[in-house]
């Protein structure tokens, strides 16, 4: 990972995009005003400790937003469910996100890998699914009770309205103080910036887990593994959406894309938590695995306390949305002098406190919060 991080950081100086050396700090807030989030992901069996994170932070948590991206929203949906029973923290409601990305199918998905290449993730889009894993591809409303390995849930899903209306609603309701965190697609986020036009400046944040950068070499230099945590399905899989949330005009947005990879899981770290037994610290050690990073749990404690991050850099960014292109679904960094009309500068995280960051991590799952 050292190899990977280093040329990561080499290629983007390369690109001419300005860096800073100084710890990123939040915007200055009144010490009695509250934080809230909404939580957007493509929830999985063991996806809890981000929704820890946030409520130790001492955020409230309005919501759990589903998405499509490494399976269909209404699995999502579910294991979201199953995660917060799992936690005791079923105080906290369920939004159905957008089934489908704006434009993006399977078919189109593939036609797109037959002309430029395979991805080594396919998320939902992936071939149908027999095996008793997440459902990929097929029917999208389907639930695979096989892979609910935290518990299928009990509760249901709020469905008096939709993933996106909530978060319009929401930051209507709390303007200036509602983070919102992406760790999938990015389908619910646009399709509320297209409800409301003032639902993105009215929000405090948006905190994304993806959206790498200059990755391209990273994908051949090793096998196939080292390609599937330098590719971005969560953009990928819909990059319409992509593009006009990353490009609203939201106060503040947060790319935790390549930084995630600095935090890989160890089976020592695993055994460490579970040094505390409970049921989240058991199923996390079983469950979770050493083979990928902390994704979306870097991202979430970036939202939650920006004391974690050690090194940025604010950046123009695009995604490329034209589908005969090779970079289709990828980002594309600018400084100000060069940039094509219509973009806005994001700051991009580029190393974080990843002891800081596990320590969190094993509070929160050792100590858990309730409602």
């Amino acid at each position: 990972m050292w190899f990977t991080r280093s040329l990561a950081v080499c290629l983007l100086v390369v690109s001419g995009v300005s860096s800073s050396s100084s710890s990123s700090t939040p915007s200055a807030t009144p010490a009695q005003t509250k934080r809230y989030a909404i939580l957007d992901n493509d929830w999985g069996a063991v996806s809890f400790i981000p929704i820890l994170l946030a409520l130790k932070g001492d955020m409230e948590i309005l919501g759990l937003a589903s998405n499509t991206a490494n399976t269909w929203q209404r699995q999502s949906a579910h294991h979201a469910l199953a995660n917060l029973e799992l936690a005791n923290l079923t105080c906290i409601p369920v939004l159905p996100g957008s089934t489908h990305p704006l434009l993006h199918t399977p078919h189109r998905f593939h036609t797109w890998e037959a002309l430029h290449g395979a991805l080594p993730w396919q998320g939902a889009f992936a071939p149908e699914s027999q095996d008793g894993n997440d459902p990929t591809s097929g029917d999208p409303d389907r639930l695979v009770r096989e892979a609910f390995i935290e518990g299928f849930p009990r509760g249901s899903i709020d469905e008096s309205r939709s993933a996106a209306s909530f978060m319009v609603d929401m930051v209507r309701r709390y303007p200036g103080q509602v983070s919102i965190y992406s760790a999938g697609a990015l389908t619910n986020v646009a399709l509320a910036a297209r409800l409301d036009s003032k639902f993105a400046e009215n929000a405090r944040e948006l905190v994304v887990m993806g959206g790498y950068v200059d990755v391209n070499m990273l994908q051949v230099v090793g096998d196939v593994e080292l390609a599937n945590v330098n590719s971005d399905i969560n953009l990928m899989i819909d990059p319409e959406s992509a593009k006009i949330a990353l490009t609203a005009p939201f106060p503040e947005i947060l790319i935790a894309g390549n930084v995630a990879n600095q935090i890989p899981s160890t089976q020592a770290f695993l055994d460490e938590v579970h040094e505390v037994r409970n049921p989240l610290t058991r199923l996390f050690h079983d469950h979770y695995g050493t083979e990928f990073p902390f994704w979306d749990e870097t991202a979430a404690a970036v939202m939650v306390d920006r004391g974690v991050v050690l090194n940025t850099t604010t950046a123009y960014i695009d995604v490329d949305v034209a589908f005969g292109s090779p970079n289709y679904g990828n980002i594309h960094v600018y400084q100000k002098a060069l940039m094509p009309p219509g973009l806005r500068n994001v700051t991009y995280v580029h190393r974080v406190d990843g002891e800081r960051i596990k320590g969190m991590m094993k509070e929160a799952m050792q100590n858990p919060p309730s409602c």
